[in-house]
């Protein structure tokens, strides 16, 4: 799969980790809205995963235009970076908002 046709693209994300859950097999904490684009399956065989960045509550959906991809070198899984339509962040803010789960892995943001 070609995530990079994602970018600029309006996606709807369908929330499984919302802002302040807990993860159920590893323990941390969300920082970030975490879900996932129905039907859109992913080079790891699941739903292709979404950080929805610049919200500040729990949701359970998110329409929102895609910003940029966290493209993983060292694993099949490629995530995409949502916000809001006119909301801007740069890579490093991408990198702090995704670190407590990007860490784990190599990666390259693409726009």
């Amino acid at each position: 799969m070609n995530t990079k046709e994602f970018l600029g693209k309006e996606v709807k994300v369908t929330m499984d980790r919302l802002l302040g859950s807990k993860h159920p097999k590893y323990g941390f904490v969300y920082p970030v809205n975490y879900g996932y684009i129905k039907g859109v399956i992913s080079g790891d065989g699941e739903d292709l995963d979404a950080y929805v960045l610049g919200e500040t509550k729990p949701l359970k959906t998110f329409k929102g235009q895609v910003k940029a991809i966290i493209h993983r070198t060292n694993d099949d899984d490629d995530k995409l970076i949502v916000m809001a339509k006119g909301k801007n962040i740069t890579d490093e803010e991408i990198r702090k908002l995704t670190n407590f789960q990007e860490q784990y892995f190599q990666s390259e943001i693409w726009r």
